[in-house]
């Protein structure tokens, strides 16, 4: 056995170095060999849940750092080394002295964490993801190389656990998945997000994947008929190229579905063409690039507002292309992407592809440039941390999966800015001090209110004044990271002085009325004035939002009221709440084996608390939170935009957990509908709900306006299933064109 785990690792290790001597990279094979005999010994005897030795992992990583991002000697290195510290007593200081400072720090940026930035309370994996961070600001090896890990993880998920799958898996879409299209890692991003779709809803992935092979004849007739006439032309015209298909990948695809609420069967992109070209002058790839999209519109017709122009303005991660959408002679758009075979290595492989460390020599090119302008933002993100790791996370999420666009200063400058920014986003990416003092602005030399949102190829013009504050109300107008974040630490520094405020007048407010400033007192008013808390009490006085009175000291005098709905407690807005959806009669901790499956059935479901926000019933893919301050579990659908919070950042409190009702409970759900207006619609509506399907309506709301209905429907079902037949056969009625199910 120790002989197959032998040749096993070194023909793997043999495979790194015959990747690394292809590259262009200059050779330092003594250096990877010291790195991975280290690597070796460190790890010996360790294995992994799937059996093979635990060096193999380190080495996988290497392998797609080196082969598929085309990282060098010092990446490889650190690959193989990035779990040595965390799982083994050697320290960064031992890596340090044996291969030296730069990849010593690359370990220790790689390397988990637990402790106190984000305070007690915190998360290991927010601790792990800010470490990440501030090492990646200085080095952009260290986030290549935690993505070739989670990749290689994420092939091998499935020895883990369900629980771990769902947080793993959830981490991977909501962070891992965005830093790899940030950076430009087409590829890498969508593999990643195919895989955590496959583990967090297995069902509709291998439906999808099923779908996808039984049209594949229909798509590749389709492409041959289209590229025909495009390969004939450009043939003549004596250019060197390829063109490729794109299928639209099974992620991308639900996505489609879930967002516009459509079928498998109504999504018309699932075909993309690239033609990736060879120019007859590399200093005239551009221009090459807009004759080949003059030949193809020639051929098809354009779709009028399809047309990207990437060239002209790359999109902030490196990518440049031209984009158009044409109508096909079967009647269908596809889109046609035309770059260069340089521009294409861009696309797939990201800043990487250019900009790789060659041990101390810098590629100096645009998209450099822009990658270090991302990387000056996630700086100042760092340097004013959010106080919520959760909300940090939030922040560095704004920063990664936004589109752009291109708004112009009042000198002709172009700015690239995320879509959907707003002036407010704007003043504060020129300086801090312009958006803290921001008052309005000029929007194509038109006077528009802060919360105006941007289109591309807006000239805008900040207009400022010394007298305009912060409000708490421009946090709605923000959103980009850099906004909010400044935002929200001005807004900090106003409580903390509101509130030191509220403590000298509620200090004074005490003395005047001749009582002693006890914790109980302070709670009763509270109670009275609907603040959760001392400090939300003390910043509402600071504020002037809460005025003590003379009636409040003759409240706190009166002695409180046992039981009953009379008393103090009336007043606290969140009792019922707590009391209703928490129901700890008794504060003893729960009992939750994490590695068996939660089973919701008539008997176990009123120990765990439904999410009010995607409320799941039977037959949704679901999961299991642990919350350990209500001291209850929650359950969540796993596609719940909460649930993805926290996967990501108190992943180790997630549980698998399944139904088990067998039709034997009611569970309400709402559907949205939609359509032409007519005499009869109402009444064939609710033929389909009583007398086909006997269901039960707790709620219907319908509006009509010219000749167009919408309405809301809150129904008692069993399941899901219940749910699908229902929406299938409403869709059946004559004029209703829109059925969806809604949280």
């Amino acid at each position: 056995m120790e002989d197959k785990d032998e040749i096993m690792v070194q023909e793997a290790f043999q495979q790194l170095l015959d990747s690394y001597n292809a590259s262009p990279h200059r050779k330092k094979n003594e250096l990877i060999q010291k790195a991975f005999n280290f690597a070796k010994q460190a790890h010996r005897g360790v294995r992994r849940l799937s059996g093979e030795p635990y060096i193999m992992h380190p080495i996988a990583v290497a392998q797609i750092a080196c082969s598929e991002i085309g990282l060098g000697s010092t990446s490889i290195c650190a690959a193989l080394l990035h779990d040595v510290v965390e799982d083994t007593d050697y320290t960064v200081d031992d890596i340090a002295n044996l291969f030296g400072p730069k990849i010593a720090q690359i370990v220790d940026g790689l390397t988990k964490i637990s402790g106190g930035i984000f305070g007690d309370k915190a998360s290991a994996q927010a601790e792990s993801f800010k470490k990440l961070l501030l090492t990646m600001s200085d080095d952009i090896r260290v986030i290549l190389i935690k993505i070739s890990d989670r990749l290689h993880n994420m092939r091998t998920l499935g020895s883990q656990l369900p629980n771990k799958q769902y947080k793993i898996a959830g981490e991977t879409l909501y962070i891992y998945a965005p830093l790899a299209h940030r950076l430009g890692l087409n590829l890498i991003k969508e593999e990643l997000e195919d895989l955590s779709f496959s583990y967090e809803h297995p069902e509709a992935h291998a439906q999808l994947c099923q779908q996808l092979e039984q049209i594949q004849p229909l798509l590749n007739e389709a492409y041959e008929q289209f590229i025909g006439p495009i390969r004939e032309r450009l043939d003549k015209l004596g250019f060197t190229y390829r063109i490729k298909r794109r299928i639209k990948r099974p992620y991308s695809i639900w996505v489609k579905m879930q967002n516009k609420h459509v079928a498998f069967e109504e999504i018309y992109d699932l075909l993309a063409v690239r033609i990736i070209f060879t120019p007859k002058d590399p200093q005239d790839e551009e221009g090459e690039c807009f004759q080949i999209y003059n030949v193809c519109t020639k051929i098809y017709r354009p779709h009028p507002d399809r047309f990207r122009d990437w060239l002209s303005q790359p999109k902030a991660n490196g990518y440049r292309a031209l984009h158009t959408t044409l109508m096909s002679r079967i009647g269908r758009w596809i889109e046609v992407q035309i770059r260069s075979e340089r521009m294409d290595e861009m696309a797939e492989r990201g800043f990487a592809a250019h900009w790789k460390y060659k041990e101390g020599e810098k590629d100096t090119s645009a998209s450099e440039i822009e990658l270090e302008k991302w990387l000056s933002t996630i700086k100042e993100l760092l340097d004013d941390p959010q106080p919520s790791a959760m909300d940090f996370l939030d922040t560095i999420k704004l920063n990664l999966y936004a589109s752009e666009i291109f708004v112009v200063t009042p000198k002709g400058e172009f700015k690239t800015m995320p879509a959907g920014s707003t002036a407010l986003d704007f003043a504060f990416s020129i300086h801090t001090f312009v958006g803290t003092h921001c008052m309005g602005a000029k929007v194509n030399h038109q006077l528009v209110p802060i919360s105006h949102k941007l289109n591309s190829g807006d000239q805008v013009e900040i207009l400022t004044a010394n007298s305009s504050r912060v409000e708490e109300s421009w946090i709605q107008y923000a959103s980009t990271g850099k906004a909010k974040n400044k935002i929200e630490a001005v807004l900090r520094r106003q409580r903390r002085e509101q509130q030191k405020q509220g403590e000298d007048i509620m200090a004074e407010w005490f003395q005047q009325h001749d009582m002693e400033q006890t914790s109980q007192l302070i709670q009763r008013l509270c109670t009275l004035h609907e603040c959760e808390n001392r400090d939300e009490l003390l910043v509402a006085i600071g504020a002037q939002r809460v005025v003590l009175t003379d009636t409040d000291a003759e409240a706190l005098m009166r002695p409180v009221k046992e039981g009953g709905g009379n008393g103090w407690k009336r007043y606290i807005p969140f009792w019922k709440a707590k009391n209703n959806s928490v129901a700890t009669a008794d504060n003893e901790p729960m009992q939750i084996d994490r590695k068996k499956t939660l089973i919701l059935n008539e008997e176990t479901l009123s120990r765990f608390l439904l999410c009010p926000d995607c409320r799941p019933i039977p037959g949704d893919e679901i999961l299991g939170y642990h919350d350990t301050k209500l001291n209850r579990v929650i359950i969540h659908k796993r596609q719940c935009p909460q649930a993805d919070r926290l996967k990501t950042s108190d992943g180790n409190h997630i549980l698998a957990a399944t139904w088990d009702t067998h039709k034997l409970m009611h569970f309400a759900a709402t559907i949205h509908i939609g359509g032409i207006d007519r005499v009869g619609i109402l009444r064939s509506l609710t033929d389909v709900l009583t007398e086909q399907f006997n269901v039960n309506v707790h709620r219907l709301r319908i509006d009509t306006l010219d000749g167009i209905f919408q309405g809301d429907i809150e129904l008692s079902i069993h399941d899901a299933d219940d749910l699908k037949d229902i929406i299938r056969n409403l869709k059946h009625i004559d004029g209703m064109e829109e059925v969806t199910r809604i949280s």
